[in-house]
């Protein structure tokens, strides 16, 4: 019985030293962690509208209401995470978006539009898909196929549909169906609240 007692006493101070030095560890990289974070959403704010100052760019509260129904009109598992506008709007929107249905999990994207509604960048912030055929998505031959283009809605072209066809990644139609539902929820979203 004393060694049951022993080695429980043991296990007790293991596992308190642990998650002491866990929680320091924590605290020790919390702030560094959020300010690579933000410097990555400010990069990509940055690729998507590449002559606009960072000064142009401010963040404004996302209207949940309208990003839900936008989310349910598309039928797609998606959020609308941020917003800003560029230059108060007149230059255009920074809208990020992550569509949970990639192969690999989330893919969040930050689209640039506008004022009158073209896609003028797709920068991305989060992928985990299988490299060498879903992480081609953040090749400009995929990615490039929405800049430039106005239109109220994308569609993979293999799946049919109406807007604008994009053509899937060979072996990759999950991601080019995720990325398509992320930027059709940016360009929802910005119909619907501008």
């Amino acid at each position: 019985m004393n060694k049951i007692i022993k080695n429980t006493i043991i296990l007790t101070v293991i596992t308190l030293v642990s998650g002491l030095l866990l929680g320091l560890a924590y605290e020790v990289t919390k702030d560094p962690i959020a300010q690579s974070e933000e410097n990555a959403k400010r990069e990509a704010w940055q690729a998507v509208f590449p002559d606009a100052d960072l000064t142009a760019f401010e963040e404004t509260d996302v209207d949940t209401d309208v990003a839900d129904q936008v989310i349910a009109d598309l039928g797609i598992d998606a959020t609308i995470d941020e917003v800003c506008t560029v230059d108060g709007g007149d230059t255009g929107y920074v809208i990020t978006a992550t569509d949970s249905e990639g192969y690999g999990g989330d893919i969040q994207v930050v689209v640039g539009i506008t004022a009158d509604g073209t896609v003028s960048g797709i920068s991305f912030l989060s992928i985990s898909e299988t490299a060498g055929l879903g992480m081609n998505a953040q090749n400009e031959s995929f990615y490039g196929q929405y800049v430039g283009v106005q239109t109220d809605h994308f569609y993979v072209s293999k799946d049919g549909g109406e807007g604008e066809p994009i053509d899937a990644i060979s072996g990759a139609t999950i991601t080019s169906r995720a990325v398509t539902g992320a930027v059709n929820a940016a360009l929802g979203y910005f119909q619907n609240e501008f």
